[in-house]
């Protein structure tokens, strides 16, 4: 099976679009913090107007696109039952983690919904679409899960709490079902990875919904305007411009490499704690970062490879 698929996109664009998203999916974490400092936002109600708001300016962003009849040429039933099931994926995902991190904190909530969902996606896509990791991947995979555990894992203040397991682990799942999708519609052709995400987030907006009302859907904030910045800063950059740029990606890229790439999200944010928010720089944030970043790296460029070595049978 060639690593390049009907998607349209070649592996390198989508390895180059899955670091950019990991990257700025590592930024939202840094604004969050500032907005929880600024006014009294819980984390469901931050998480449902990042959704919204991403859904309007991919909305706007698609309605703007010039349109062609052989951009998805998929019905529009399959297309709603993508958008459906990817948003569900994508509300469990969110929701459950956030609910993971209230019960078992931020550490251990963290290392087991990261470090499940490389394990989870694996074992997916060897059963569902075929893929194999290979000795390489699973020295990749294992190191970046190492990399995770040392950073998150550093401080020996970590409590472990079964119910947050269970949730961060149902997290896992829920990004792990969204992430295998996308890679299986990408591999039969004829998917619109922006068409799926802006109705994805729609879904994902209507379940959030009920939850960020009951937790109070308007917060109050000495400086609004503020606030106002930084949410729409988070609604745009690390959730409709990355989650644009990981559907595209994930659909192009084998699912264990997305899996392991997208670690770069802690990475991310790590830094930006320390630039930002005074954090300290601990040796466990440093081992851990070089663990994942090798992990990352030595998986694009096997991906890369295995792309070069099929490209020419595909040809012919």
């Amino acid at each position: 099976m060639s690593n390049t698929v009907l998607s349209g996109l070649p592996v390198g664009r989508g390895l180059l679009f899955l670091i950019v998203a990991g990257a700025a999916w590592g930024t939202a974490g840094a604004a969050a913090s500032l907005v929880y400092r600024a006014s009294d936002m819980g984390p469901v109600t931050l998480s449902f107007w990042r959704c919204a708001v991403g859904f309007v300016l991919l909305l706007a962003v698609h309605l703007m696109r010039p349109r062609t009849r052989a951009a998805d040429p998929a019905p529009l039933r399959r297309k709603l039952s993508r958008a459906g099931a990817t948003g569900l994926g994508l509300a469990v995902f969110q929701t459950a983690y956030f609910a993971a991190v209230e019960a078992t904190g931020l550490a251990v909530g963290t290392v087991v919904t990261l470090g499940a969902g490389p394990v989870f996606i694996a074992l997916g896509a060897r059963l569902m679409l075929g893929e194999r990791l290979g000795r390489g991947g699973v020295a990749a995979v294992a190191g970046a899960l190492t990399g995770l555990g040392v950073m998150a894992l550093g401080d020996a203040g970590a409590t472990v709490r079964p119910a947050g397991v269970l949730l961060a682990l149902l997290s896992a799942a829920g990004y792990s079902v969204m992430t295998l999708l996308t890679r299986k519609w990408g591999r039969d052709g004829g998917a619109d990875a922006a068409s799926t995400s802006v109705w994805a987030f729609a879904v994902t907006s209507v379940c959030l919904l009920p939850l960020a009302l009951a937790e109070g859907l308007v917060p109050h904030a000495a400086e609004p305007a503020r606030v106002g910045w930084l949410l729409l800063y988070i609604a745009a950059v690390p959730t409709a411009l990355a989650y644009a740029l990981y559907f595209a990606g994930a659909a192009a890229v084998r699912s264990a490499t997305v899996s392991v790439i997208m670690l770069l999200e802690p990475v991310s944010a790590a830094v930006l704690a320390v630039l930002l928010l005074d954090e300290q720089l601990t040796a466990a944030t440093c081992l851990g970062t070089l663990l994942m970043l090798g992990s990352v790296v030595g998986l694009a460029l096997a991906e890369a490879r295995g792309a070069r070595r099929d490209r020419p049978r595909s040809a012919g």
